[in-house]
């Protein structure tokens, strides 16, 4: 039996035109099946853990990135894998993993049932899957998550421009900080940090390849710092990001490392797989193979 989570809302009403399409196959391939929809920030994984009271041979998502954190956090450590079916936003998470993101073809990947197990970020009281991100990152997806043109965008299938036009916006007004992070035991710190982006996965916003050599199997984070540029000098490296090659700049910094503690000089916002969780000061560290995936 599957069990499916369905987050109706997600890309401006496609995850419930995305079910009815999906529950039309599970049906004719006589699939037993469960379905439960989220009414609400975490009611995904007060459902997970519902599901997981049956005998599930997967629980399957429908809807975006948020969503799908929501449900491995209940997963996280348990025998039962997590199917995911994009029908958000970005999508990267699908992205990172080789998901397609043609609703028949992701279904499909779940029936196969070809099980891998992948690393989470810890972030305290919460995982993250692809990209943790602080400072610019934060107030980006504050902005984007409540923004009206989101779902505009999400409308013509073009969710990912969101981060774009946010990012502008927040461009104008936004001032860097001075950063200070303890990577596994070691400090450094930072002057003038526009983000610092700790990454399970090379991309996120719809695609951006923040930290392109990041992977979710290698028992690493991945750490991105931008910091001393100008607004334009930003603006310049963020066209470079979708390609990876922003790693090459002189005011970009990576690091690797199991553990990260991030402090600054003020509170800025917290973002992880897109959604705000919290502000800095913030500890993370990987957790290896802790969540199965089909």
């Amino acid at each position: 039996m599957y069990g499916f989570i369905v987050n109706q809302a997600s890309g401006n009403g496609r995850g419930n035109r995305v079910w009815k399409k999906v529950e039309k196959i599970v049906k004719e391939e006589n699939k037993p099946f469960l379905v439960r929809f989220t009414k609400g920030p975490r009611h995904a994984t007060k459902i997970a853990k519902e599901l997981s009271a049956h005998s599930l041979q997967a629980v399957v998502v429908i809807g975006g990135d948020g969503t799908i954190n929501e449900v491995a956090t209940a997963l996280a450590y348990t025998q039962i894998p997590l199917g995911v079916i994009p029908a958000g936003s970005g999508n990267d998470f699908a992205r990172c993993l080789g998901i397609p993101l043609q609703y028949r073809k992701a279904l499909l990947r779940v029936f196969s049932h070809d099980q891998k197990k992948v690393d989470l970020l810890h972030l305290g009281q919460r995982y993250c899957l692809t990209v943790t991100g602080v400072g610019f990152d934060g107030k980006v997806a504050q902005i984007a998550n409540g923004a009206k043109y989101k779902n505009w965008l999400n409308h013509f299938g073009l969710g990912g421009l969101s981060y774009v036009v946010s990012m502008l916006e927040v461009l104008r007004t936004y001032q860097p900080t001075k950063i200070s992070l303890t990577v596994n035991g070691e400090k450094f710190t930072l002057s003038d940090v526009w983000l610092v982006a700790v990454a399970n996965a090379p991309n996120y916003a719809g695609g951006i390849s923040i930290c392109p050599q990041a992977v979710n199997n290698d028992g690493l984070l991945n750490i991105c710092i931008v910091h001393g540029l100008t607004k334009w000098g930003l603006l310049r490296l963020f066209l470079r990001a979708y390609n990876g090659t922003h790693v090459l700049h002189r005011n970009v910094r990576i690091l690797t490392g199991k553990e990260v503690y991030i402090q600054s000089d003020k509170p800025v916002l917290v973002q992880s797989d897109g959604e705000i969780i919290s502000e800095s000061p913030i500890r993370m560290e990987i957790k290896e193979g802790a969540l199965n995936v089909v």
